[in-house]
């Protein structure tokens, strides 16, 4: 198949326990940014680096979220590919499976800089880079230097394709949201509308927050 008629598709991978508004604009931004035809948001089933999940919302409730969060967005797409319940999922499996299933399709793996200085941890970092181009978003907590040794590091060690996503930083984490649930702090603006008002409904993480 020629160049031109190839589909280039990011992948959004992560908990999203819950979902919030700088994973959206992180996807918004890589989706315009490297021309993509739409992004996947891929809700991790049973993720490999979070097996304790006592407090936390449930698969289906968080791919629920997820659904929520992108539904007004046509080129935001929920995935299910690593929603499994019974057995921990690895990014060069979901890779392996979706690039056998679309001979077509370029893929593009949406991370930010912190997963990129753990990359080698992972399963089979190898396979991966083999698998997709990396789209890596800087921070501001992280030194420019250092962050342009480890893309450096990974592209020489792997032979791997590495592009810098320009995003703003937006220092939000799911873990730090929960808390303010707990504490019942307000959400207001951290999180699409619908999210807040499902996880309100559905008493997510231990306490109803001031939304």
């Amino acid at each position: 198949m020629s160049e031109e008629k190839r589909r280039k598709v990011g992948i959004m991978g992560g908990t999203f326990d819950p979902i919030h508004i700088g994973h959206l604009i992180l996807g918004e931004n890589a989706y315009q940014q490297f021309g993509l035809d739409y992004v996947l948001f891929m809700p991790s089933g049973n993720p490999p680096h979070k097996r304790e999940r006592s407090g936390r919302a449930t698969t289906q409730e968080r791919v629920e979220m997820v659904a929520l969060a992108i539904q007004d967005n046509p080129h935001f797409i929920l995935s299910l590919a690593e929603t499994h319940e019974d057995g921990y999922t690895y990014t060069k499996e979901t890779l392996t499976r979706l690039t056998s299933e679309n001979p077509d399709t370029d893929y593009y793996f949406i991370m930010g800089a912190d997963s990129l200085f753990t990359f080698e941890s992972w399963k089979e970092p190898q396979g991966i880079c083999d698998l997709c181009t990396i789209l890596v978003a800087v921070r501001n907590d992280v030194p420019t230097q250092a962050m342009d040794r480890q893309i450096a590091h990974i592209r020489e060690k792997y032979n791997s394709r590495i592009l810098t996503l320009d995003t703003p930083n937006i220092e939000i984490s799911s873990e730090a949201l929960r808390d303010h649930i707990r504490q019942q702090r307000s959400l207001r603006y951290y999180l699409p509308y619908p999210v807040a008002d499902y996880i309100r409904e559905h008493k997510l993480y231990t306490q109803e927050a001031d939304i």
